[in-house]
């Protein structure tokens, strides 16, 4: 790009930074625990591989179904602070309830207040971002924010290990320490958080009703649709955690396999916002969807560490490719009134369709075994590929 747009280019604004570091913070926390997680439940509580992938599900499910609430109750009071402060506070919360479980039910309970906790964040803090943000950085803005937050989703497992060796694999104890980072997050927001100007500006004269969602129009739906055929080809990672201990990785190294794909998808999510800012969103939406197509099939098939390895760094690809994507696709899709509401709606459209891939993917490795269960993540993800590129999606999602 020529140096002198370069330089007329608005800068991020303190606001995004900010919220990439709590971002970082609460990941660290919620990572120490999740890295470890599915093998807890495995071989400490006894759980099948179907019952992770319902509890995951199910956890996922309500971080959606809160988004839509907390989007749009941000739309109607014209302010994103108090429900993404409400919405960390209730994540830190969480965190000494997995130390305490003694059986898968009370670990889904723990996992139901987190991902309330992370729904009733989410939409407002992802249209805090775009509130603040000219839209000619706006990918650039989200990629920043989804790189400080998977920065945190690498050091948390990487953390787990280092804590695993010190507390020579006790789980509890490690999750106990998970529950620190956790309150720093909520401190920062606390006092590293402002709406601004901007942001007060954005929002409506009048309360939002029903009636005015109605409104958003078929760019809007268009990303719906696209946000869904993903999560069908894609399910939790607790299932590469799964597969890389059966491949061989000892149980305290298992947060190794977030750790792997989390630098991956940190390294390229600011890069991917830069591509999708200057060349627009399709070429990173199928160059996401290819990665997606390699890592499920070279799953798949491995044999060992290597190749297990190589599909987790796939994997880690394609999230950087699509995530922020993603978000910038529904900031631009929505007025600038409704957008609390639009990411709510689109954030429940894809939380029911991980609890259906969760809970076919648990029943296919109990039934038939992991080759099976990465294989028609493959299959979905090469059929979204296949219509993505025969369509086209310039005009659904871009405006």
């Amino acid at each position: 790009m020529n140096p002198d747009g370069e330089s007329r280019r608005p800068a991020i604004p303190r606001t995004v930074w900010a919220l990439g570091f709590v971002s970082l913070f609460m990941d660290i926390s919620s990572e120490i625990i999740h890295g470890l997680l599915p093998l807890f439940l495995t071989t400490v509580l006894g759980a099948s591989v179907a019952l992770v992938g319902l509890i995951d599900g199910v956890a996922e499910a309500t971080a959606s179904i809160s988004k839509v609430f907390s989007g749009y109750v941000s739309d109607r009071l014209g302010r994103r602070k108090p429900l993404i402060l409400l919405g960390y506070g209730l994540g830190a919360a969480s965190k000494p309830l997995f130390a305490l479980a003694v059986g898968p039910i009370p670990i889904l309970g723990a996992r139901f207040v987190d991902r309330i906790g992370k729904g009733l964040r989410g939409a407002p803090r992802d249209a805090l971002v775009a509130d603040v943000t000219p839209p000619e950085i706006r990918g650039r803005a989200y990629g920043l924010r989804q790189s400080l937050d998977t920065v945190g989703a690498f050091a948390g497992p990487l953390a787990a290990v280092g804590l695993m060796a010190l507390f020579a694999n006790d789980m509890r104890s490690v999750f106990w320490v998970a529950a620190i980072p956790g309150f720093v997050a909520v401190l920062l927001v606390l006092f590293g958080i402002e709406e601004g100007k901007e942001a007060i500006k954005a929002q409506p004269q009048a309360p939002v009703t029903m009636k005015d969602l109605r409104a958003l129009d078929r760019s809007f739906w268009a990303v719906v649709g696209i946000g869904i055929v993903f999560t069908m080809a894609r399910f939790s990672e607790a299932f590469i955690v799964l597969k890389a201990n059966a491949a061989g990785l000892p149980l305290a190294l298992a947060p190794l396999v977030l750790v792997a794909m989390n630098l991956v998808y940190s390294l390229g999510s600011y890069p991917a916002g830069a591509m999708a800012d200057d060349r627009g969103p399709v070429r990173p939406m199928l160059l996401g969807l290819a990665c997606l197509v390699a890592a499920d099939f070279c799953l798949a098939w491995a044999q060992g560490l290597p190749g297990v390895f190589a599909g987790i760094a796939l994997w880690g690809a394609h999230m950087a490719l699509t995530q922020g994507l993603l978000a910038k696709m529904v900031a631009e899709s929505a007025p600038p009134a409704f957008r609390g509401s639009a990411f709510g709606l689109f954030n429940l459209a894809v939380g029911v369709t991980m609890l259906v891939a969760n809970l076919l993917a648990g029943v296919f490795w109990d039934m038939f075994g992991s080759a099976v269960t990465f294989g028609a993540g493959g299959g979905f993800a090469f059929l979204a590929l296949v219509v993505m590129a025969e369509r086209g999606m310039r005009r659904p999602i871009s405006r």
